[in-house]
Parts: C-alpha cells; structure tokens; sequence
C-alpha cells in the first residue's frame, strides 16, 4: 500500500492516506456553523491533496458546549446552509469530509455552558474545577439522542461520515473509562456497561441513517489513574467493531494529562502565561515574575515520551486483535514514519499540528518538496485557542524553542 493512493477506510473514499485530523480552529459563527474563513481554510487544504478532512469537534448539544471560544454546534437547525457549504466546497476537490460529534461532560465550566455540567460520575476535572453533577437515565438517555441527531445532521449537511469523539477526556472518554465512570447501575460497572451509551448511540443512529459510516476516536493509553490501558482499550475496540464502528482513529490522552496528547521537549511556558487561564490575567508584573520562576524549573519538569509515533504501539495492538480500519495520529510528522505505518497495516495517518503549520503540507509531500513538516512541536497552537483562533506561531518562537 502507497501513501498517495486512493483506498476505501470505514466506507469512506479517501483521495490518498493522509487525513487531517480533527483541530479546533476558533472560526465558528454565533450559530455553531462554519465561518466563511474556516471554509476557505478547509477548501485550501482539499485543494491541497489532503485525502480527507475530519472537521474540527462540533458539540451535539449546549449542555456539552466547549470552554474554548468559537466552537462548532450541530444543534442549531439555522447553521445548516453554512454546513452545506462547507462540505460543497471540499467536495469540489474530490475530497471527503467527516464530521467529528462531541459532548465536552466534565470537560468544561458551569460558568460557561450556563447550567451545571454532567458526568458519568460526579468528579473533578483539575483544569476545570467545579463539579460535575452525575447523569441520571434521563440524562443519558437524553445525551444518546443528541449523538443521534447530530449523526442524521452530518448526512444531511453532506459530511461523508461521522466521527464520535471517544477521546482526550470528554464525555464519552469519562464513560468508557474505569477512571471517568464509576457508575453501579447499567451504564457502568464493567466494559459492557461502560461502553453502553456507544452501543445505544450506534444502534439509534443506524434506524435513522442506515450504513452512513461512523468512525471513532478514541484515547487507547491516558495518564489517569485506572485509565485507559492498551489491553484495555482492545477489548473496547472489538466491542466497538461489534455495536458497528467502521473505523478507529488511535489517540491518546485528556487534557488533564497535560502535554501528553500533543507532545513537546518542554511545556511552552510563554504560550501557557499569556493564554492559559488564570495566569494569563495576572498582573502584568505578577505574570511576568512568575513566568521567569516558571521557566527556571520548566527543563526540569518532566515530559511525555517519545515525541514521535507515539500511538502506534496501541495501534498494532489493536490490528492485532479486531479486524477494523485503523488511522493513527500522534507525532506523526515524516513521510518515512507514514509510509511505515502503512505498510505495516494501519489504513491511514492523520495530523493535526503539521496541518496549522503548512495547510498544504500533503501536497508538499506528494511532490516531493518536503519530506517532514515544518512544525518543531513547540505547542504553541494548543494554548492560543484558550482566546481565539487557532493559528501557528512558529515565526514568533523559533528563537525559544532551539
């Protein structure tokens, strides 16, 4: 298998085996539709021979909402027009586009959503402090059908297939994991009844869309205590390929684990007191004082390894058991290191990170001008979205990260 070949993965036509994986870009509208700027952005990258395109994490419902600024919704009937345009204007360069569908859970702030947030159980995140309430059978019953209709939404709006986020610490990572879901009832107590509200999903969703694909993405280690395990998380994903899952994008992951999910040789200390609340609105002296303590013990603090292709391992676990499509992403930023993936079974890689820092690096790779991306994974674009839109500021911080 080649990496710029066309291939069929989850039932989805791909125009090679790179996808770019799902990014929060900051550009929705007031509606949760797509901006006319994150259309054009995404029309770049298709007409820049990237094989598919996983759109940034829309919120199937505003209990779920994101903390983040700017986030897409599905759950705003007047963002329809907007999402159709979008999908028109990828499709026009024969590319696919998958809609990714999340519920943020415990993930997010009260203060934010405007009412209290839910959980599997009731627990404390270390980022966003204030409890979440545990969801009753109404609750989850009532979180199934927002997943549900949000699915029937990404075949409406002309997406090519959905993707459920089972990953990075929301909602549904919290239920599938020992860690997030601490339920006795049926929604938790084993495997089976952790990844109940998943197979009730799938089962509701295919009544009403039939074998429009559904992908997910899912966080096979995490740092968590009792969290998601690489025998664990195998034995997840033969129950996933079994309640009809057409493809598993490898992860890895939540925010509470810090820098683990997007990886770095330091923690960007600039980026984190000029962006990450509440030290970004300290006093402009306390910030600044506190910002050269943090930077004098920054090397000694220490990070996740390795920095590269650090999902697959997971990844060929899981190929070895379940017959599924797989897509790995995590580090992946070398067209050796792609094509090695490949030919050892996964279906496809996705990259966030080189994507926000050359929007065409596929078709640098293809024709030969580049063999990596540019990105020095500085991490950066993981904190400017706590204000605004997602952008790379590779220029402003070369000097600080050699």
């Amino acid at each position: 298998m080649e990496l710029f070949e066309p291939c069929v993965l989850g039932k989805v036509q791909l125009k090679n085996r790179i996808i770019r994986s799902a990014t929060h870009d900051g550009l929705a509208e007031d509606d949760g539709g797509p901006s006319e700027k994150l259309i054009s952005k995404y029309a770049f990258m298709a007409k820049n021979e990237v094989g598919c395109i996983i759109a940034g994490y829309a919120i199937v419902s505003k209990e779920g909402s994101s903390s983040y600024p700017r986030c897409l919704a599905f759950y705003n009937e007047e963002a329809k027009e907007k999402y159709l345009r979008l999908t028109e204007a990828v499709h026009a360069y024969g590319t696919p586009i998958i809609a990714q569908l999340a519920h943020c859970g415990r993930q997010t702030s009260s203060k934010t959503i405007g009412m209290k947030k839910i959980a599997p159980s009731a627990k404390r995140h270390l980022f966003y402090p204030d409890k979440a309430k545990a969801m009753t059978i109404e609750d989850v019953l009532r979180v199934e059908d927002a997943f549900v209709d949000a699915i029937a939404r990404a075949k409406e709006y002309g997406f090519d297939g959905a993707q459920i986020h089972l990953a990075h610490g929301y909602l549904l990572h919290d239920f599938v994991s020992p860690n997030g879901n601490k339920r006795k009832d049926e929604y938790g107590r084993d495997i089976y009844g952790r990844t109940r509200i998943v197979k009730e999903i799938i089962k509701k969703a295919r009544a009403k869309v039939g074998d429009f694909p559904i992908w997910v993405k899912l966080s096979a280690t995490d740092k968590r205590k009792k969290g998601m395990r690489i025998p664990y998380s195998v034995e997840v994903c033969k129950l996933l390929k079994e309640y009809g899952i057409d493809a598993i994008e490898v992860s890895c992951g939540s925010v509470q684990d810090g820098m683990n999910t997007m990886r770095s040789k330091r923690m960007p200390m600039d980026a984190v007191f000029e962006y990450k609340e509440p030290v970004a609105s300290m006093p402009k002296w306390l910030n600044k004082f506190c910002l050269a303590c943090a930077k004098a013990v920054n090397p000694l603090i220490p990070q996740p390894k390795p920095l590269t292709m650090f999902n697959l391992p997971a990844a060929m676990a899981i190929k070895e058991n379940v017959d599924i499509d797989l897509i790995l992403v995590g580090g992946v930023a070398k067209r050796e290191d792609m094509q090695k993936a490949i030919d050892i079974g996964v279906g496809a890689v996705s990259m966030c990170r080189p994507f926000i820092c050359e929007p065409n690096f596929a078709k640098k790779l293809k024709e030969g001008q580049a063999d990596q991306s540019q990105c020095v994974m500085c991490n950066y674009c993981g904190l400017v979205i706590e204000k605004g839109e997602t952008k790379c500021l590779l220029g402003k911080i070369k000097k600080k990260v050699k």
